[in-house]
């Protein structure tokens, strides 16, 4: 009982304090550019914190730690991918990015891309949204999973109430807050994270007696392909499946709940600062959560279900109230991740699909949008189960190739043509829905850069260079 009260009592505690963030929004919240960017007035902590803790979640806390538990010593080629995503980001994207959205007026990922790109700009629009609603759909049900697996367990519990429970407290203060909501909630659970995932390595490897004596017992605890630095694989097929483990990182610069951060970040010194920390808080979570997943089989008996490797790992290490607080409160940013995702697919639908830029009317659809998503993720958390790793992966990839090219290209040349900006865009996102079809290639490197390059191929060609722009203003 102990443990239960620990959980609960921060979990109130907790969400007490979202809600109050909601409220306090709220009266920040005067037009749809407040409610969807923040009017471009976000600072560095804010920026960098909130943009890598939307990015990550239940991913990066039970997913990475659930890939090294089971992968063994090949799980390490993932953290230098995605640190080197979050280097690209904050040194060459956020820059230009965010110069590129002052002068455009952009208040949406959709509407810069779509600008400028003639008789296609409906079209660009209408095929971006779907990417989104799609993709996200899956994104928030791997969070909502997340959630209601540990909920149902921690309480006994069953999933249906589980879920829907924490389904409900995210929808109020996204509702409520908006951008602001979402990004000051998710700096907080980005700050309990990062302290999570100091705290928990530390402490596993004090109990094993430090760095070297995990690395000893690895050897003994993984066997065979685990303890092999590219797994199963050799020659050409190790090098295909290093590069697609690192190319998860590939796909930063195309997540719209990321990219809007850069967006709606204040000024280039606030981007200088932003990038030492967001770049930091990387390192720290990613690495840290591969420590976890080591040390979760060295000191303790199989898991049945490793992404509860981290949860389980706590409960050993820590007694019963710090483990309830511990997990608790992590569980409590797993769940609310959600609320990123829930509102660029508002500002999808609304803003840009029905073009509600009215302050009443546009926020009231964004907040229908905001429960509707909210309806159908829950269904597919329920019905249509996956583990966490996979199905964030996949909305990952979808969106990175959908619009990482294009956005890239967008901030060198200023101006696509319409045609190959539309064809850039869908070429990226079907390919990825198609290629998951088929049997994956180790590290699944063809699903993941195959997308992405050809997508950019095409944007490159379709580009129009700033100086004929120029002129031709």
């Amino acid at each position: 009982m102990e443990y239960h009260h620990a959980v609960l009592a921060t979990l109130v505690t907790y969400k007490i304090i979202l809600i109050g963030i909601g409220l306090w929004s709220n009266k920040r919240n005067h037009s749809t550019q407040d409610y969807f960017i923040g009017s471009h007035t976000l600072g560095p902590w804010v920026a960098a914190v909130s943009s890598a803790a939307s990015a990550s979640s239940a991913w990066s806390l039970l997913g990475m730690s659930g890939a090294a538990y089971v992968m063994g010593i090949s799980a390490a080629w993932i953290p230098p991918g995605i640190i080197l995503g979050y280097v690209f980001n904050w040194f060459w994207l956020a820059p230009r990015l965010q110069r590129l959205t002052q002068e455009k007026k952009s208040v949406t990922l959709t509407e810069l891309l779509a600008q400028d790109t003639g008789k296609y700009k409906r079209a660009i629009t209408l095929l971006c949204s779907f990417a989104i609603i799609f993709a996200f759909s899956f994104y928030i049900a791997a969070q909502f999973q997340a959630a209601g697996k540990t909920f149902a367990s921690t309480f006994d519990m069953s999933m249906t109430t589980s879920v829907v429970l924490g389904t409900t407290i995210i929808l109020i203060y996204t509702l409520l807050g908006g951008f602001w909501a979402v990004s000051i909630t998710d700096t907080l659970q980005g700050l309990l994270m990062a302290a999570t995932s100091i705290i928990l390595p530390v402490v596993a490897l004090i109990t094993l007696g430090g760095p070297l004596e995990l690395w000893a017992k690895i050897h003994t605890a993984f066997s065979g392909d685990q303890l092999n630095t590219f797994g199963a694989h050799s020659g050409m097929i190790a090098l295909g499946f290093v590069l697609g483990l690192m190319g998860i990182g590939l796909g930063n610069c195309g997540q719209p709940h990321v990219v809007n951060r850069l967006m709606a970040i204040k000024s280039q010194d606030a981007i200088k600062q932003g990038r030492i920390i967001a770049i930091t808080w990387a390192t720290v979570v990613y690495g840290g959560m591969v420590i976890v997943g080591w040390s979760a089989k060295v000191l303790m008996d199989p898991v049945a279900d490793q992404e509860q490797a981290f949860f389980a790992l706590t409960s050993h290490l820590f007694p019963p109230v710090i483990a309830g607080i511990i997990i608790a409160a992590v569980l409590s940013a797993i769940m609310s991740t959600a609320d990123s995702q829930l509102l660029v697919s508002a500002s999808a639908l609304s803003y840009d699909v029905a073009n509600l830029k009215n302050h009443a009317k546009g926020l009231f659809y964004s907040r229908l949008t905001v429960v509707l998503m909210c309806i159908v993720s829950t269904l597919i958390a329920l019905y249509a189960p996956e583990d966490i790793f996979t199905r964030v992966l996949f909305a990952w990839n979808a969106l990175g190739a959908a619009f990482g090219p294009l956005v890239v290209v967008r901030v060198c040349s200023q101006s696509i043509k319409g045609e190959y900006a539309l064809m850039a865009i869908a070429t990226g996102f079907f390919l990825t829905i198609g290629l998951s079809f088929l049997p994956s290639a180790p590290g699944d490197y063809i699903e993941r850069l195959l997308p992405f390059f050809l997508a950019l191929a095409i944007a490159w060609l379709g580009r129009v260079p700033q100086q004929k722009t120029q002129m031709n203003g």
